[in-house]
């Protein structure tokens, strides 16, 4: 059995009906949802393009596919702005804290996790088609402390929807306060996204080594690696 959803009924429904237009203007169908348990807790990480929204698309898919809503797990940005936070919480989005994964996870739910945040998303168009999670590992520590299984889910092409031009203004706003500002290009220059055929690679799930606190470190190390190489397998699918 799969716990409620924690989404708002409004919610719900534009996962289900509200993103079919934007799924449409991109073409977007996702490969490999049989990998994705129909049932139990699961860990879904997914790689942080600058659009964002790429991920619900995704997640769109694993709906349709499974009846599955998910929890998310969001920046700290986004809980601190008074009118987004109570919308993200209706939304099924709670803060990004290790003991609230945990708790998800042994109520049963999905749990959609982007490790590469906004750091990633900032990424300039030449370090396209890979993931920067070289210190982001969280979400493997979740995956062995919990047994959770990890399903990946790469969009390469995610990364073309805008062009990222990193300058001295938007290091310093992400340094400094941890708020993406950067200057962006889409189609024709514009801020309007790429119209690019978004694809989702959806991997088979990456079983954890069993929690053993005498190396939980090397474990999770391990384990890290493992999925950063399974992303950037994935992600390699799109590069030119």
């Amino acid at each position: 059995m799969n716990p409620e959803p924690l989404a708002a009924p409004w919610a719900v429904r534009f996962l289900e009906h509200g993103l079919g237009r934007l799924a449409r203007y991109h073409h977007h169908h996702t490969e490999g949802l049989e990998n994705v348990p129909a049932t139990g807790p699961v860990i879904v990480a997914v790689n942080h393009s600058f659009a964002t929204y790429d991920g619900f698309l995704v997640a769109r898919s694993i709906f349709q596919a499974t009846g599955r809503v998910g929890v998310g797990l969001g920046d700290d940005l986004i809980f601190k702005m008074p009118g987004l936070r109570r919308a993200a919480w209706r939304a099924g989005i709670r803060p990004a804290r290790p003991a609230t994964g945990e708790a998800l996870l042994a109520e049963g739910h999905l749990l959609y996790v982007a490790p590469g945040g906004m750091r990633e998303a900032l990424r300039p168009k030449d370090e396209r088609y890979a993931v920067k999670w070289e210190k982001r590992k969280g979400f493997a520590r979740l995956s062995v402390m919990t047994g959770a299984p990890l399903v990946l889910a790469g969009c390469p092409a995610g990364d073309d929807l805008y062009d990222v031009h990193v300058n001295r203004l938007t290091v310093w706003a992400y340094k400094k306060h941890k708020v993406p500002l950067a200057l962006v290009t889409g189609r024709w220059g514009t801020p309007v996204p790429r119209p690019v055929t978004l694809v989702h690679h959806i991997a088979a799930p990456l079983v954890p080594p069993p929690y053993n606190p005498a190396t939980l470190e090397v474990d999770v190390a391990e384990f890290h690696a493992l999925a950063v190489a399974t992303m950037n397998a994935l992600l390699s699918r799109g590069a030119p």
